[in-house]
């Protein structure tokens, strides 16, 4: 809009009703959106100086695109970029959209549904799916941390699942040809009155949570049960300084021995949760009843997805804001 024009506009704000005004605000608060989406983005192009392309740092500017984000031309090679050139989120048609996604993964309060938030915003569900794998990508594993001083270890479990996964389908539709999968639908323990398998199982993955005293804490999804494998897992994360407390695994016990750790085993009955005073693993168990309460609205994601979802939980317990996440891409 050119100067006169955008005076003209100002200067009829002044005759709006009521009503228009309300209109009005309900227009700005969309465009609003929209300029803080372009603001990220741009922001990540004065980060990076340089060409996607060659590395130059010479540039001018060479208009906008068609989502209204500064388009550059590089004096070097001549390729014009943006600040969604080569990243995570290059190829997305609606960036103001992405961003009310993204403060809705990261904000405080419990992230919606897809399909909650599709028609919220007015999209598809597979849409929205697709931002939310997007952002699994982005985040990717969990950074290197270190741990300190009272180091407590435990385990949860979340239960396999197969959602997507078209192996009965296969099955029915030929089962001369592919065999039954190795265990009954989660459905079929209901339908069919199949007992249900008590306790843990093979089917129970187990996701290893270690926490300090200063609030450094981690979650990481264990391929199986076996004492190796948590050993192999723990090993590395608890220095030789530390004071290691858990439960009476077989694992944690190994890790204490072969580093010279000081090991404190505590239990779940009354009486035996803190040992020596001080020593227990409630901080432990206060982030299993937080990844509980998080992973429920989801009815079991699927295995396959599910160190991402691990991975955003950890993010929102951090407090990462959405324009890390735009910069990080």
């Amino acid at each position: 809009m050119l100067h006169h024009d955008f005076r003209r506009f100002l200067n009829a704000i002044d005759r709006l009703n009521p009503a228009q005004i309300e209109d009005a605000q309900s227009k700005i608060r969309d465009l609003r959106q929209k300029t803080e989406a372009i603001s990220e983005i741009e922001a990540r192009t004065n980060q990076d100086l340089k060409c996607p392309f060659c590395g130059d740092e010479r540039r001018q500017k060479w208009g906008r695109t068609r989502t209204k984000i500064q388009r550059y031309r590089c004096t070097g090679c001549r390729k014009t970029y943006s600040g969604r050139t080569g990243s995570a989120i290059g190829r997305l048609h609606r960036p103001d959209l992405f961003m009310v996604a993204l403060r809705d993964m990261l904000g405080t309060a419990a992230p919606q549904s897809v399909r909650k938030l599709a028609r919220r915003l007015r999209l598809n569900k597979y849409t929205v799916w697709r931002w939310r794998m997007l952002v699994f990508s982005i985040i990717g594993s969990s950074s290197t941390v270190s741990f300190s001083g009272i180091v407590e270890a435990d385990e949860t479990f979340q239960r396999e699942s197969r959602k997507g996964s078209r192996e009965w389908v296969r099955h029915f539709a030929d089962p001369k040809k592919v065999a039954p999968p190795p265990r009954p639908r989660w459905e079929d323990f209901t339908t069919q009155g199949l007992k249900m398998m008590r306790g843990l199982s093979k089917w129970q993955l187990p996701i290893l949570t270690v926490a300090d005293r200063g609030g450094t804490r981690l979650f990481r999804r264990l391929p199986n049960r076996k004492s190796v494998t948590l050993e192999r897992a723990v090993k590395p994360l608890v220095p030789s300084d530390a004071v290691l407390c858990s439960d009476g695994a077989t694992g944690y016990k190994n890790v204490a021995a072969a580093g010279g750790l000081e090991h404190f085993v505590v239990g779940s009955k009354p009486g035996t949760r803190v040992a020596s005073g001080c020593y227990h693993i409630q901080n432990v168990n206060s982030l299993h009843a937080r990844y509980k309460r998080f992973i429920k609205p989801f009815c079991g994601p699927a295995t396959k997805n599910l160190s991402g979802y691990i991975r955003w939980l950890e993010v929102r317990l951090a407090g990462m804001r959405p324009a890390e996440i735009v910069r990080a891409s």
